[in-house]
């Protein structure tokens, strides 16, 4: 019934006419749209997807009045909602405002996974891979590479690592291009602990906490006062942490995130390799501790935004 009556009212007030047995609605103001007119009602009388799409928009918009509507799908869908967000807008438009207050809406596409073969990322059997699958051997290659790097670790322990490091792989190797670039899909490239990778970021705040548990319980409250090059990089690199989810949250873009975090825990290496903690005199003691903290957070902080765990000990 919603479906009907959101076509009656479309067509009520002249957004929608009958064009060649269909229900569609032009869009005359729009030069980019004018080639593409939307079909709300199609000439068997049966309603389609931006039907759907146009009555779910009205109900969030007016049972959650949210400031904002994201949705999230392949490139291929892009026209779609270029013409159901225009309908929407020119629907909306004649409504008061008190009726519903039009929200900001956004469709964050993104691009596609590849083989290695450059091609669509399938089975070798050429089938589509499932998702399920794909963690399960991210888990136990990740195992593998566990076992081989510390073999002296009891096998629970192992398997513990393994899931957060496999799992948090194929999640940052996602989540690091560009999303509206394809991606070429690589075990070897998103289980490695050098390079861009959630391996390396893990390895990086795993490292921060060891220096802890050797400095044995000391404060990480002290002020922080850097003096060595390192040490004001990697303090103004802490500084943009806030920014940063600034711009990921306007431009939808976790990758900004990705390489921020790429960009800190390489500004700490440098820091770490160049700048004496535990044994330094102990005022500096206690501001590079100061930073080592902030640093753990700030990492622990964003791999949480991303949806990826952090470790004790890798």
């Amino acid at each position: 019934p919603k479906l009907k009556s959101l076509v009656e009212e479309l067509r009520a007030r002249g957004l929608a006419r009958e064009s060649e047995g269909a229900t569609v609605v032009f869009f005359d103001d729009h030069p980019q749209l004018q080639a593409h007119p939307l079909i709300v009602r199609k000439s068997d009388g049966g309603f389609n997807y931006a039907t759907t799409d146009l009555a779910t928009l009205a109900y969030r918009c007016e049972t959650w009045r949210p400031d904002e509507i994201i949705y999230v799908t392949d490139g291929r869908q892009q026209l779609h909602f270029q013409q159901v967000f225009a309908a929407f807008r020119q629907w909306r438009s004649q409504l008061p405002a008190s009726h519903c207050q039009l929200p900001k809406l956004a469709h964050v596409w993104f691009g596609s996974i590849l083989g290695e073969d450059g091609k669509p990322f399938k089975t070798r059997s050429g089938e589509t891979v499932r998702l399920a699958d794909l963690l399960d051997e991210a888990e136990e290659r990740a195992f593998q590479i566990v076992s081989e790097k510390n073999p002296g670790l009891p096998e629970a322990q192992r398997r513990d690592i393994a899931r957060v490091v496999g799992l948090g792989a194929v999640k940052y190797a996602d989540l690091l291009p560009n999303r509206q670039s394809d991606y070429v899909f690589s075990w070897e490239k998103m289980l490695a602990l050098n390079g861009n990778t959630a391996p390396y970021l893990q390895y990086a705040c795993a490292r921060i906490r060891s220096i802890f548990r050797k400095a044995e319980g000391e404060s990480q409250k002290a002020e922080i006062v850097p003096t060595a090059p390192q040490e004001i990089a990697l303090a103004k690199q802490l500084l943009n942490f806030g920014l940063t989810l600034e711009a990921v949250a306007e431009e939808h873009r976790p990758n900004f995130l990705c390489n921020y975090l790429f960009e800190l825990a390489g500004r700490f290496t440098a820091f770490y390799e160049n700048c004496p903690v535990l044994k330094a005199a102990e005022a500096t003691r206690a501001s590079r501790l100061a930073l080592c903290d902030l640093t753990a957070r700030v990492l622990k902080q964003g791999l949480d935004t991303l949806g990826i765990q952090t470790l004790e000990q890798m």
